[in-house]
């Protein structure tokens, strides 16, 4: 048995912290050389680490009868090792109609669903699958052709947590020859996968066609790949830290909402605004692999100072980015698909209340039936209160929302003014407006905007013997 190759697991995995002495680690066994290599090996080292492993094979029926040959061989091999077996034989077709997902997709799903069944029924905390360099190289030159960022040129992971179950790769530093050759060294048996030599399978024509090509001009090339991996991985990780340490600084959570300041974004450096939206992205859907290069741009060049103030952009996987002034926002759209904008509402106020939360516009108002002769004429304190004639107004009076051609006579202009360009003037960001609450009489006469402006009807003067004081706030 070649000891070299077993030291350099043994090394790795300390290395890399893949396991710890005491483990149970679920082996995932195809019956290929790479897995029953990996499976000798966690049996190997099983006595001086006090590891327990116990082999798991899934049956994905694609080939037949090689594939029932496959789970025999695994059986037999397992049990000679006195290794508990666990396997399974998938039933894929109702599956791949029900969740509308392509052939090999629902057998990846599938097989992780199995093994994290085991591994919770063994009180499993590692499961360990046998990717190794030459998959590395494959996955990161598929990565470069299709285009990919730092952390698809990372690779595949030699750690990576997934329900609260550890997935480890112990061979990513070993070549399939180094595997082929322990094989053989230890009269390991194994099956040979005839559809790795189909062609139409995108990394069996990166293995056999263009991974070989390319090393003519590289002979070193799947090494060259694989530390390209490994030193991606390693600047991955630490952008991945700068860019919570900035989440954390700039971002502000509020009800499922973030939101950051133009400037704050701005201030970043490129690469940590785009890792900063990626990284709000995921906090918002758990599906944005769809959202491109392109749309983290254009989020990114919302922020600028040059462009426009109020912006807003589906970004995809369920989530909206909007810029409001001088912030960004993104957040989760309803799943109805009915967008930000609310239903209507109307709110009554009738004479001699004292108190109304209008819930649909979070605001809350206060009011004061005063005698005007004994109250000695109060003014405004702010944009927040407004005073009125009360026997000048028509009642009931209605807090709603806006209406496509709402206007008001501002009091001190001549005219009426659109309350949207009023918005506007004010900066109020357009995810508020449809919310923004109005006072109006029972006759439709637009009174008050609060903390806009009022208008010019039911003034309070000389002659008024009865006010209406109210004062607006936001919350309860």
């Amino acid at each position: 048995m070649n000891a070299n190759v077993l030291n350099a697991v043994e090394k790795e995995a300390a290395e890399r912290g893949l396991w710890q002495d005491g483990d149970t680690i679920i082996a995932a066994v195809s019956g290929g050389p790479d897995s029953m290599a990996l499976l000798h090996m966690l049996h190997m080292l099983a006595v001086p680490r006090r590891l327990r492993t116990i082999a798991a094979h899934v049956n994905h029926g694609f080939r037949g009868e090689e594939s029932a040959a496959e789970l025999e061989l695994v059986k037999r091999y397992a049990e000679k090792l006195g290794v508990p077996c666990e396997t399974t034989t998938l039933a894929l077709t109702t599956y791949i109609e029900e969740n509308a997902l392509n052939l090999q997709a629902a057998a990846r799903e599938k097989r992780y669903a199995f093994l994290h069944e085991v591994a919770k029924r063994y009180g499993a905390s590692r499961i360990a699958l046998a990717h190794h360099g030459d998959d590395q190289a494959e996955t990161v030159l598929m990565r470069v052709i299709r285009g990919a960022g730092l952390s698809g040129l990372s690779g595949i992971p030699a750690r990576r947590s997934e329900n609260n179950v550890e997935l480890i790769r112990p061979l990513l530093r070993m070549n399939k020859s180094d595997l082929l050759a322990y094989c053989e060294e230890g009269d390991i048996p194994y099956s040979t996968d005839s559809s790795n030599l189909e062609r139409h399978y995108f990394r069996n024509t990166v293995r056999l066609d263009i991974l070989p090509y390319l090393s003519q001009f590289n002979p070193q090339l799947p090494l060259s790949l694989q530390r390209l991996a490994e030193v991606a991985g390693e600047e991955d990780d630490f952008m991945a830290s700068q860019a919570a340490s900035a989440f954390e600084t700039v971002v502000r959570v509020e009800d499922g909402e973030y939101a950051v300041s133009c400037r704050d974004l701005q201030g970043l450096h490129i690469a940590l605004q785009r890792r900063l939206i990626k990284l709000i992205l995921s906090y918002l859907s758990q599906d944005t692999e769809n959202i491109s290069w392109s749309g983290i741009e254009r989020m990114r060049f919302a922020a600028a100072t040059e462009a426009p103030s109020t912006w807003r952009h589906d970004a995809g996987s369920g989530v909206r980015c909007l810029r409001e002034y001088d912030t960004m926002r993104w957040i989760k759209i309803p799943p109805e698909g009915g967008g930000l904008e609310p239903g209507r509402y109307v709110y009554e106020i009738r004479e001699g209340m004292a108190y109304i939360h209008a819930v649909s516009a979070g605001w809350t108002f206060r009011l004061q039936w005063l005698d005007a002769a004994s109250s000695g004429r109060p003014r405004p304190a702010s944009r927040s209160e407004a005073i009125f004639d009360a026997s000048e107004l028509r009642f009931p009076l209605m807090i709603r929302n806006r209406l496509p051609g709402d206007r008001i006579h501002v009091l001190g202009l001549n005219g009426s003014k659109k309350v949207q360009d009023m918005f506007v003037d004010e900066k109020i960001p357009p995810s508020g407006r449809a919310t923004y609450p109005l006072l109006c009489d029972s006759e439709g006469r637009l009174l008050w905007i609060p903390g806009i402006r009022r208008s010019s009807h039911a003034l309070a003067g000389e002659g008024s013997r009865k006010l209406l004081h109210i004062t607006a706030s936001t919350g309860e």
